[in-house]
């Protein structure tokens, strides 16, 4: 099949899946999300499929989300479906074979909320990664504050969410968020190495098992915290800060946000 944003191939037991949209650096948009959703749900039902591998074409894994609409990059669209939002059908966590996020190049937003999603991490050491979110005005998405937190503690997290500071690969790797940070030319091959040496020499059941009991516990608070972010994303979506997040950004200027916790809070109750 032929994919507009992203590339997929089977070789050796395991899924390459490649976000392709370098001439964006692989920004993220409900296409690219529509499609690794198809990829994925493939691949957990392909027995020939053992690991998937995912990584990003050109000098980025990942910038985050396509801002190409400007400030109504987040508006709220009651209508829209949690997929038509952006999100796979199929995640990493519903996939009964290992995945592994081969992180080549910079990841934002989402181009690193999704990569923990998935079970294994490699990155590039001068990778620059950001949970850039509270600076465009929204809040993390995909279960990213209790993950991020299970991975690294309360206060890391609490560093890298709350600021929205850049941080490299290196650091990813002195945290705990990635298994091991190389030298870009290294990445994809590591992370390539990892998932054939488990096509080969591991028990496909034994490894399907052995990743439903690591996530099952985590699934229930995940999924909650997941139903609550498809409704408060989209609200702060809507609000003016969402919008001077964006624009900002692009005019390459401080922001100037109007937003008050006293007056403007939203019930974060389900």
């Amino acid at each position: 099949m032929t994919y507009e944003s992203i590339l997929y191939e089977v070789d050796q037991g395991v899924a390459l899946l490649t976000l392709n949209r370098p001439e964006r650096l692989n920004a993220w948009n409900t296409k690219m999300a529509a499609e690794i959703g198809s990829v994925l749900s493939d691949a957990e039902t392909d027995d020939q499929v053992r690991a998937v591998v995912i990584t990003g074409s050109g000098r980025a894994f990942c910038a985050g989300q396509d801002l190409s609409e400007g400030e109504d990059t987040f508006a709220d669209k009651p209508d829209a479906n949690p997929h038509e939002q952006g999100t796979p059908t199929t995640m990493p966590w519903d996939v009964s074979k290992p995945v592994v996020a081969a992180i080549n190049g910079h990841a934002v937003g989402v181009g690193l909320t999704f990569p923990l999603t998935c079970d294994v991490r490699f990155v590039a050491q001068d990778a620059k990664l950001q949970f850039a979110f509270v600076r465009r005005g929204i809040a993390p998405e995909l279960g990213s504050t209790k993950l991020l937190t299970r991975m690294v503690g309360l206060q890391v997290a609490s560093d890298l969410l709350m600021s929205g500071r850049f941080f490299s690969g290196t650091e990813a790797e002195q945290i705990g968020l990635a298994a091991q940070a190389l030298p870009t030319d290294q990445v994809l091959e590591t992370a390539l190495n990892w998932a054939r040496d488990v096509a080969a020499n591991t028990a496909p059941v034994s490894v399907a098992v052995t990743k439903k009991m690591m996530w099952e516990n985590l699934r229930p608070e995940i999924d909650e915290t997941f139903r609550k972010e498809l409704r408060l994303i989209p609200w702060l979506g809507s609000q003016p800060d969402a919008a001077e997040g964006v624009m900002h950004f692009i005019e390459k200027r401080q922001p100037s946000w109007s937003g008050s916790v006293v007056q403007d809070m939203p019930d974060l109750e389900l």
